[in-house]
């Protein structure tokens, strides 16, 4: 069979949900490499606060983009997809399948249907675009930004610095918003009667699966289990450690990922230890239903409950059934 012809696997969820757990399992049982998708777990030093896997875990599943960038060095989902397609050749090169892993959805969504063909990076009109909020404050960039693009304006916050810089560079280089550009950017995508998607941007055809609890207080409290966990663990010297680096700020999207930048504003004197750890749990649960939001839009999904073992485990007979069929 073409290497082309040969699917990959996906396996999509909310936080907390199980994903790297019933990967590990698939990876143990079928001839599969896991691929981190994670934008936090993609940078190097953040561990804990991201649940990276464990040696042990790893030595059992090896996951490629796995803790690879540097902290300072932003990380878009044009950067995942280029990565991505790369390791996925090289693991239909071996004879094997990639099973996708991970929470981040717009790294998946970027890897199937492709980006708008946006203008690269423009160094010059990135430091005016600084120099401007250096003056002025980041609402004031934003408020432009409301003013030549109202839907990128409505859809992102002042906070968000990075995308309001991006999508104010995109106006300021090509004279169109950033949302007219995503708004011609289409992909189609059928379901065939084996399951599989087939993306019109995407060499590949696509086994779509997620863990998607039912019962969201079951899931709201492993948030706080898990979110305790971390702390107990050492998450606050984990921060403090990056912090003491001095090449870091709190504008970095690896320091904004959930829980990190909770903790970072903590130590910053932003707040006290207990507002801390309950606007670190809050933000996870946001971030889980921002993600149940992105899966129901999901073409062709087969999803299973996390708290239920025959949900979970006919998820991994399906993988297998497609391992044989092209194997």
């Amino acid at each position: 069979m073409a290497d082309s012809a040969l699917p990959v696997l996906l396996l999509m969820g909310p936080t907390c949900s199980g994903k790297t757990a019933l990967a590990i399992e698939a990876a143990r049982q079928l001839p599969v490499d896991i691929i981190n998708v994670d934008s936090a777990l993609v940078y190097r030093g953040l561990n804990i606060g991201a649940a990276r896997p464990t040696d042990e875990e790893l030595a059992q599943a090896p996951h490629r983009l796995l803790g690879f960038r540097n902290l300072s060095e932003p990380y878009s989902a044009a950067d995942f997809r280029a990565d991505a397609l790369r390791e996925i050749a090289d693991i239909h090169a071996d004879g094997r399948l990639p099973l996708l892993v991970g929470g981040t959805i717009l790294y998946f969504k970027a890897l199937v249907e492709g980006l708008a063909p946006l203008p690269p990076a423009d160094a010059a009109v990135r430091a005016e675009i600084s120099a401007e909020a250096a003056q002025s404050g980041w609402p004031a960039v934003h408020a432009q930004l409301c003013q030549v693009d109202p839907q990128a304006g409505r859809r992102l916050k002042p906070t968000d610095r990075q995308r309001v810089q991006r999508a104010l560079e995109v106006f300021r280089l090509t004279g169109r918003p950033l949302s007219d550009w995503h708004r011609e950017h289409h992909t189609a995508v059928t379901i065939g009667e084996d399951g599989l998607g087939r993306f019109s941007a995407f060499p590949y055809p696509v086994f779509s699966a997620a863990l998607t609890p039912r019962d969201r207080a079951w899931l709201h409290a492993r948030i706080v289990r898990r979110f305790q966990q971390m702390l107990d663990e050492g998450l606050v010297d984990e921060v403090r450690a990056l912090r003491e680096r001095g090449d870091l700020h709190a504008d970095l999207p690896a320091i904004k990922a959930v829980g990190y930048r909770q903790v970072w504003d903590y130590l910053n004197g932003d707040c006290d230890y207990d507002t801390m750890v309950e606007r670190g749990i809050i933000a996870t649960r946001q971030l889980a239903k921002r993600q149940y939001t992105w899966l129901r839009k999901w073409p062709g999904l087969h999803d299973a409950d996390s708290n239920d073992e025959v949900q979970r485990c006919a998820l991994v007979v399906q993988m297998k059934e497609i391992c044989k069929s092209v194997f």
